[in-house]
């Protein structure tokens, strides 16, 4: 038999009711019954936490891109770039230096 259909009721300015798909109530269930949580509301609550934290690193990662690419754009105009084969061929042959005087 199966258990009730979780509804949760989030007091927000305005009452928000939502139910759960029968996968997320079943996710719910496996988490309260490791005795972590006490109620169905305290799973979604460090769920949401979650993504705010997964979104706060999102964000910060794409304004590092974003500064990265402005940093490479004016490098650009200023004719400060380097072809990506000789960028490469110049890495690899730092790193061969690099490895061959750390043996000797």
């Amino acid at each position: 038999m199966r258990s009730p259909t979780i509804e949760l009721t989030l007091l927000l300015s305005n009452a928000m009711q939502i139910v759960l798909s029968p996968e997320v109530e079943a996710l719910v269930q496996r988490q309260l019954t490791t005795g972590k949580y006490k109620s169905a509301i305290e799973v979604i609550l460090a769920a949401i936490q979650l993504l705010e934290q997964q979104e706060d690193i999102y964000q910060g990662r794409l304004q590092e891109l974003q500064r990265d690419a402005l940093i490479g754009q004016q490098a650009s105009q200023r004719g400060e770039v380097v072809d990506g084969a000789i960028a490469m061929a110049q890495i690899r042959a730092n790193l061969r230096s690099r490895y061959s005087s750390s043996e000797a």
